[in-house]
């Protein structure tokens, strides 16, 4: 959930289809006279500037949509809308899936939220969901609500921008989980046909049961290839 810089770096995963509203920005790179001395800087000062940028970077998304940053690098920017940070949003009582745009029922709420205790226990991992219809969220808020770590998935369900599934994963996720796999996900339940066709309930079912279903295949060259 780092870039998405708690403890450890986050990298994002943007996965909506609309880049007129989320543009991806690199840092550019400066030009060095051929003259003049190149000094590296020590890996732990540039652990420290990487970490750095990489906390800035999630501070920003998560006043924001909270997944907007599309960065591999773990090392990126995006031009998002004025922040968000709506505390007044938030449940009174811990919950791992918060629904503020209305779109799952209370069993639907139940559902996931039993299935997300599975996945913890049995994975060590943490899944979080977020529904939301922006600029009506909680924003940065839900970062300390959840205790957002390296071990966190931040799903935040938005059609804001298009496609309806967002994620913000953890470094730890991130050496176990194919980078693709969450592109690919959110390229099967998270697209405007089968939100359509199957509505915002059924895509964010689906996702956290891809999710669930990845997350407990053995890590190794081909898991998470599919997505279920």
């Amino acid at each position: 959930m780092a870039a998405v810089q708690l403890h450890s770096p986050v990298r994002f995963r943007n996965t909506s289809k609309n880049y007129s509203h989320v543009v991806a920005t690199r840092a550019s790179s400066s030009s060095v006279s051929s003259n003049l001395p190149i000094s590296t800087p020590k890996s732990s000062d540039f652990s420290r500037l990487i970490s750095t940028l990489k906390s800035e970077s999630l501070n920003f998304a998560l006043s924001g949509t909270l997944a907007l940053a599309v960065s591999f690098s773990g090392v990126g920017f995006a031009e998002a809308k004025v922040g968000v940070n709506k505390p007044e949003l938030l449940p009174k009582n811990f919950t791992t899936v918060i629904d503020v745009a209305g779109f799952l029922s209370d069993g639907q709420e139940k559902r996931l939220a039993k299935e997300i205790d599975s996945i913890e226990k049995d994975t060590g991992f943490k899944l979080r969901v977020l529904a939301q219809n922006y600029p009506d969220t909680p924003g940065l808020a839900i970062k300390d609500f959840w205790k957002v770590d390296d071990r966190t998935i931040v799903f935040v369900a938005d059609p804001t921008f298009g496609n309806i599934l967002n994620f913000n994963v953890g470094e730890s996720v991130d050496l176990d989980i194919p980078r693709s796999f969450w592109s690919r996900l959110a390229g099967k339940y998270g697209n405007m046909f089968y939100l359509k066709e199957n509505g915002e309930d059924a895509s964010v079912e689906a996702a956290v049961m891809a999710i669930s279903n990845c997350l407990r295949e053995p890590v190794g060259a081909n898991n998470c290839a599919e997505v279920k």
